[in-house]
């Protein structure tokens, strides 16, 4: 199953919520160690999530830790890996914050930091804490026009309707241009991408399907209406995979649950599809799954 092209690189969402434990809450030192392992292994990225909590449809609400805490954790115990965010919530912090974390979080890292940006969804947390959950779209948008420019080492003024920002820079500067990622599938969304971003997310899938080419083609679409060379935007997605020796049987969902052969096959799709990254989360989120996501990329590369 040799691939002429690239391989396509793999990193991993590591453990840090509370469905993500052996029936607990993960440790610090339980995402360190799964975080390790993985760079270990050769996987190529290390991702954290940003919320307060999950409240799924049925049961109580999930515990998580915090994002870019844990993101500066990891870039001072890796050496190797990228690090990323799917996604930060751009609601949650004032865009020169968001910056200026991303920045230092970088330097922690030695050039190792990816910035991943959502407008965002889960309402629970907004009410919660007091958020706004209106003209969610337009506030991301104006948090982009600050964001990127201090990114770039640039001055910024702006002057918009939910933020401002009067010849504000960061120092000490960025030591080079951070990556922003956009996780996006509607238009408007799309084109912020298509407009401000590095590097393009869509989330969550097993074996590619109709909504996945679906997805791929709008982003073409939005590329094409702005002018942009495709060639220009890293193209990630986020896939579940399960193991199939720990998972109940009627358990329902997307996730990837065959064998190893057939998660191999369904990271060379993938690939064949034009993505430059998949960003998985396992379950169980477990040495011996990231040793099965080694073994897949063996296959799919040998």
């Amino acid at each position: 199953m040799a691939i002429d092209s690239d391989p396509m690189r793999i990193g991993v969402i590591v453990p840090m919520s509370q469905g993500d434990g052996p029936g607990r809450m993960p440790t610090w030192t339980d995402t360190r160690a799964f975080a390790v392992h993985a760079e270990d292994i050769g996987l190529d990225s290390i991702w954290v999530c940003d919320h307060f909590f999950y409240r799924p449809p049925e049961g109580p609400p999930q515990g998580m830790h915090e994002a870019w805490t844990l993101a500066g954790a990891l870039a001072a115990s890796t050496s190797r890996a990228e690090i990323g965010q799917l996604v930060m919530c751009a609601s949650f912090r004032h865009p020169g914050l968001m910056a200026k974390m991303a920045v230092t979080a970088d330097v922690v890292s030695e050039g190792r930091m990816l910035l991943g940006l959502g407008a965002w969804w889960h309402d629970p947390e907004y009410v919660a804490f007091g958020y706004p959950t209106d003209h969610r779209v337009d506030r991301f948008e104006e948090a982009l026009r600050i964001i990127g420019p201090l990114l770039r080492g640039e001055r910024v003024s702006f002057e918009g309707r939910y933020h401002q920002a009067r010849d504000a820079e960061l120092l000490p500067p960025p030591r080079r241009r951070i990556p922003i990622l956009i996780a996006a599938k509607g238009p408007r969304m799309l084109q912020l991408t298509a407009r401000h971003a590095d590097a393009w997310n869509t989330a969550w899938f097993g074996a590619p399907d109709d909504r996945l080419r679906q997805g791929l083609a709008d982003l073409e679409r939005a590329m094409d209406d702005e002018g942009r060379d495709p060639q220009t935007l890293r193209r990630t997605v986020g896939l579940e995979v399960d193991d199939p020796d720990f998972m109940e049987p009627e358990k329902e969902g997307i996730a990837l649950r065959e064998a190893t052969d057939h998660l191999a096959r369904m990271l060379y799709a993938h690939q064949a599809l034009g993505f430059d990254d998949a960003v998985v989360v396992l379950q169980p989120m477990n040495e011996r799954s990231l040793d099965r996501v080694a073994e897949a990329i063996q296959l799919r590369t040998g």
